[in-house]
């Protein structure tokens, strides 16, 4: 178990608007959406930093037996 100091306020807005039984329903569903922010965020990155073989032809690898 951890104990965290956080806004009140906060996380009874959270509670609120998220229709979650409980306030640690509410934590964990915050950093459910934090975590896949954060690794979506890492995939834009990516953009433009690949490589990209304008030859390659994806219907031809489908094709491979």
């Amino acid at each position: 178990m951890t104990t965290l100091a956080v806004d009140d306020y906060l996380l009874n807005e959270a509670v609120q608007l998220g229709h979650h039984k409980s306030t640690q329903e509410a934590v964990v569903k915050a950093l459910e959406h934090y975590i896949q922010d954060l690794k979506q965020q890492e995939i834009l990155e990516l953009f433009g930093t690949v490589e990209f073989d304008p030859d390659y032809d994806y219907k031809q690898q489908r094709n491979r037996q």
